[in-house]
């Protein structure tokens, strides 16, 4: 009888424990994102870039950059295991029109690394936001569709 007890117990204690890693690893790279302020801060940083950016700063002429600036915000914050809810739209809804190619995508992915890189995050933490976004690329680059 003992020996169940304490074989319950230990399991018990490494559920527990399994569970407490796994929060601790997900939020992890919310936390070495800076939190909510540091992930504002990337964003902010990298929009600043994609406007400037000539392969791709036509692809946001007609966009709503607060609003994009919120979403995105949202989005890392998620993705990143933080305690944020994303309120926009499904990301293959959104940019099913666009036409964006991969060029465009990986440009992107690239002034976001420029703006971590700015704001000293490590690489090893922007690898790991970087490989929460790439799963994305299926759902945002797609051809133009064709005129009827």
């Amino acid at each position: 009888m003992k020996l169940r007890h304490t074989a319950m117990t230990v399991s018990l204690m490494l559920a527990c424990a399994g569970q407490v890693m796994a929060q601790v690893t997900q939020d992890s790279l919310f936390q070495a994102l800076g939190n909510e302020p540091g992930i504002s801060k990337i964003v902010d940083e990298m929009l600043g870039l994609v406007l400037q950016d000539e392969r791709i700063k036509a692809s946001f002429k007609e966009a709503n950059m607060p609003r994009l600036a919120k979403l995105l915000k949202e989005q890392f914050c998620v993705i990143s295991g933080g305690p944020c809810k994303y309120t926009g739209d499904d990301m293959k809804l959104v940019h099913e029109n666009l036409g964006i190619n991969a060029a465009q995508f990986y440009a992107l992915a690239e002034d976001l690394q420029i703006a971590m890189d700015k704001l000293a995050i490590a690489s090893s933490t922007q690898n790991k936001l970087m490989a929460k976004l790439a799963p994305m690329k299926k759902d945002i680059v797609s051809p133009k569709p064709k005129p009827p």
